[in-house]
């Protein structure tokens, strides 16, 4: 019997030009890291590149030189798992069931959540920049094992 392959992909999002000590402690010995949008700064992305390889999307503040190289969404297979990555899932054009994702991970809304709806896990990690009313300071993580997706939100004490 073949072992599967595990993954553990690190999840942040809206970070808004902040990278957080906390975030860097969180996110420490993950496969690879997912930003979802709305990074703020290219050190961010410099900064968590130092943990593992990052794929990131760009979001509606991410302006300039450097942000018009970040794609719009990005797909990722990891194994028998792809994961489709968007900053707000309210401009999501596909269908992803149809498409064969397993996972689809957005931000935007800097509200965290996980829930799952038609075989797909809809995740967003919500926001570990700066806060934004009383929102939760939040990231998550993604757990994948052959061809299945688990997610965990944590929540970063400010």
């Amino acid at each position: 019997m073949r072992a599967h392959p595990k993954f553990t992909i690190g999840l942040i999002s809206d970070t808004h030009g902040l990278l957080r000590p906390a975030a860097m402690d969180a996110l420490r010995g993950s496969d690879l890291i997912i930003h979802a949008g709305d990074v703020g700064d290219p050190q961010v992305l410099t900064g968590l590149s130092g943990l593992a390889p990052v794929t990131a999307v760009r979001g509606n503040v991410d302006h300039g030189p450097w942000a018009s190289s970040l794609p719009e969404t990005a797909v990722l297979e990891l194994g028998d798992v792809a994961i489709y990555v968007i900053h707000n899932l309210a401009e999501l054009a596909l269908d992803p069931t149809a498409a064969g994702f397993h996972a689809v991970v957005s931000g935007h809304s800097h509200h965290p959540g996980s829930r799952e709806a038609d075989g797909v896990l809809f995740v967003n990690p919500g926001s570990a920049g700066p806060r934004r009313f009383r929102l939760p300071i939040c990231l998550g993580k993604l757990y994948v094992t052959g061809t299945e997706v688990t997610a965990e939100l944590i929540e970063l004490k400010a």
